[in-house]
């Protein structure tokens, strides 16, 4: 299955890679695809991944938002 997010606040590539490296932490994450200059953020599973969980781990990451497209 496919989520798509956005991620308000990434301003380059080592954003995009700092979440990418939180989200492949959350369990059931088979996959992510993260482009700092649209904000957009894909994760598939194999089931739906609690919003909080995904939340949780973008805000790991740094000072970023998320929101469920």
């Amino acid at each position: 299955m496919k989520t798509d997010y956005t991620v308000a606040g990434m301003t380059c590539g080592h954003c995009a890679s700092h979440v990418t490296e939180e989200i492949q932490a959350v369990a059931g994450v088979t996959s992510v695809d993260v482009d700092w200059e649209s904000g957009r953020m894909v994760i598939e599973s194999d089931e739906k991944i609690p919003f909080d969980a995904v939340a949780e781990a973008v805000a790991e990451a740094g000072d970023y938002t998320v929101t469920e497209a």
